[in-house]
């Protein structure tokens, strides 16, 4: 029996792990993503008690305490955060898996110091890599919480020499933990290393805007799991390392998507303190724009406009986010078919503050899976659409990325609005997005501008349509 044990233990490990792909695999898709997140939990709960039959695992009534503790404030998150929090949300619990990871490293070391007795050197360096990659996670985790929730500016935070000061705390990690492999029981400069660790995650983010937070978000999930994985070998947990290495992977390949996306190198969005909205480029295009006319439109007009249209394209943008404008909209869509009007939906990979925000803030909503199309499959349509429908996104319907190479977004994909026929554009205000732009689309000739809430003036044109 004892012999078994271990066996099983492993097998079931091996049968979370396959659970973890197929639930990857539909992640990919929103159809399927539901049934793989199903599946990638049910990978994870036998993960859990696998480890808990663990003959290695000695004091079940903690781990139980904190199960119930997780478990009650898990449960209440999930009803009381709306989805339009989601973003800072997924921030925030990036952060914790980082703190989690880091504090496992640190308990290892504890475990050794206090008995007197020095690591193996891959442990060491294993669980400086966990405190390393674990601090960075947490603070800047926080930070990117703080940013999106508002707490902080979304702007970036500059200071000169702030390359040389990140230099100098790396450098200073880096020469601490060459001095903790050759003196592994130095509790002082182990600390040292786990404060500047938390440092870095801090100077790591405050020079990126809030605008760049999907990045920012898909990059600090993968930092996550290479920092569980770290962990992993710390306490030699097979599962741990394989899990935290698929969320690894999985976030760096969704980072790459994201930088591609809006056409930067994942160095420019780290560094190049983008979105102060300071540059040439803002100068030049407002310049462009000052003896410009903009055409503004009532609900009444916009409702006959989508009613009359044989095919419409609603793009979301993080306007409707913040108005909580999904159901809305959704019920808009509903009266147009209702009238025999063709609806999609056009989705740009960084729309919103997270990756998928948009088809999350949709599915919850209950729009059709077969109706949101990416910005490759949908832009292709727009020269054959009746009236685009902008629903509080600003960067990735300016044309100035296609037409301007003086802007700074300039070669960013963007989703062709500006060629269907008509476009009218729903935003609360002339005021620029991230990019600290003026967007050229708010001043073309086919392109009306209907001012107020996305929620109260889809409301109203829902009201104008059913009377149609």
């Amino acid at each position: 029996m004892t012999a078994f044990v271990p066996t099983g233990i492993q097998i079931t490990y091996l049968v979370a792990t396959s659970l973890f792909f197929f639930g990857l695999k539909q992640l990919g898709s929103p159809a399927t993503a539901r049934n793989g997140n199903l599946l990638a939990s049910v990978g994870m709960l036998l993960a859990i008690v696998a480890t808990l039959l663990d003959r290695q695992v000695l004091n079940y009534q903690m781990i139980l305490i904190a199960i119930a503790i997780g478990s009650a404030i898990g449960a209440i998150i999930a009803q009381k955060v709306a989805m339009t929090e989601m973003p800072q949300m997924v921030g925030l619990l990036n952060g914790f898996g980082g703190a989690a990871s880091s504090l496992v490293a640190v308990g290892e070391f504890w475990k050794y110091y206090s008995s007197f007795d020095n690591p193996p050197l891959d442990t060491t360096i294993t669980a400086l890599l966990g405190v390393l990659i674990g601090g960075v996670t947490f603070t800047g985790s926080l930070i990117a919480f703080a940013k999106l929730q508002g707490i902080m500016s979304g702007s970036p935070i500059l200071f000169p020499a702030q390359q040389v000061v990140n230099g100098l705390l790396l450098g200073g990690f880096v020469v601490g933990s060459i001095y903790i492999c050759i003196h592994p029981l130095n509790t002082p400069v182990f600390l040292t290393l786990t404060v500047i660790s938390l440092m870095l995650g801090v100077m790591f983010v405050i020079p990126i805007g809030g605008g760049d937070m999907p990045v920012v978000i898909s990059l600090l999930n993968s930092f996550s799991g290479l920092a569980g994985s770290a962990a992993g070998f710390v306490v030699m947990n097979n599962m741990l390392i394989i899990a935290g290495a698929l969320v690894g992977a999985s976030g760096i390949i969704l980072t790459v998507i994201m930088c591609k996306a809006m056409n930067r190198s994942l160095t420019n969005v780290l560094f190049a303190g983008f979105g102060t909205g300071e540059g040439g480029g803002a100068a030049a295009s407002t310049s462009a724009t000052a003896d410009m006319t903009v055409h503004s439109i009532d609900p009444e007009e916009s409702a006959m406009m989508l009613g009359y249209a044989r095919s419409v394209v609603i793009v979301p943008g993080y306007g409707m986010a913040v108005a909580q404008a999904q159901h809305t909209v959704r019920e808009l869509a509903d009266q147009l078919e209702r009238l025999g009007v063709e609806v999609k939906y056009a989705i740009h990979p960084v729309a919103g503050r997270m990756p998928g925000h948009m088809n999350v803030l949709l599915a919850e909503a209950n729009v059709p899976y077969e109706q949101l199309y990416d910005m490759e499959d949908i832009n292709s349509e727009f020269d054959r659409t009746d009236v685009a429908l902008v629903i509080g996104a600003n960067d990735v319907v300016n044309p100035a990325a296609r037409e301007n190479p003086s802007s700074p977004i300039y070669g960013m994909p963007i989703l062709d609005v500006d060629k269907a026929a008509h476009t009218i554009v729903i935003k609360r205000s002339m005021n620029t997005g991230f990019a600290g732009i003026e967007n050229e689309l708010f001043y073309k000739d086919k392109t009306m501008m209907l001012f107020g809430s996305a929620k109260d003036m889809v409301a109203k044109i829902v009201s104008e349509v059913k009377q149609l």
